[in-house]
């Protein structure tokens, strides 16, 4: 039996640490996708930055990543754009995992998902992490390293000059 899978991003842009995440997923069930809207996107982030609509650019991006992990591992999925950073998780009883990426403050997030989850009378979520994608000089792969030109989505040094 395949398990119900939760997890969630902004994804924008999509890099090779995301595709890690979502590879994690697809090995562990059938995931549901969590894709931030823009305004929950802009909330989030401690740096005002360019983030790609989440309806004309990240979704379709997303999508075209997950159909062809769905394809290997014979899975569905389902990709929500959503408003709230834990609700879906805390909301819904089918889920049995989650699955994040290795920064700080994710246990912080699953002990407040898991404890919500019990006011709910639901079963904790078991954690998954998808390993730490570096790029070439060794340090983490994100987002913000992309749009700050440093790297490009397979962590590639950008050299200028």
């Amino acid at each position: 039996m395949t398990q119900d899978v939760v997890l969630g991003g902004t994804f924008g842009p999509l890099h090779d640490g995301h595709r890690e995440m979502l590879r994690t997923a697809f090995e562990v069930g059938s995931p549901t996708i969590g894709i931030t809207s823009d305004s929950l996107a802009r909330k989030t982030r401690d740096e005002p930055r360019y983030i790609p609509s989440a309806e004309e650019k990240r979704k379709t991006i997303l999508k075209y990543e997950c159909e062809k992990l769905a394809e290997e591992f014979d899975r569905e999925y389902t990709i929500e754009i959503i408003d709230h950073p834990i609700q879906k998780a805390v909301k819904e009883k089918r889920f049995d995992t989650i699955v994040l990426s290795p920064e700080e403050k994710v246990d912080e997030r699953v002990a407040i998902i898991n404890e919500k989850r019990a006011k709910n009378g639901y079963e904790p979520l078991d954690t998954v992490y998808a390993d730490m994608v570096e790029a070439e000089d060794g340090e983490r792969i994100s987002s913000t390293r992309i749009i700050n030109g440093e790297i490009d989505e397979h962590g590639a040094i950008i050299e200028w000059g």
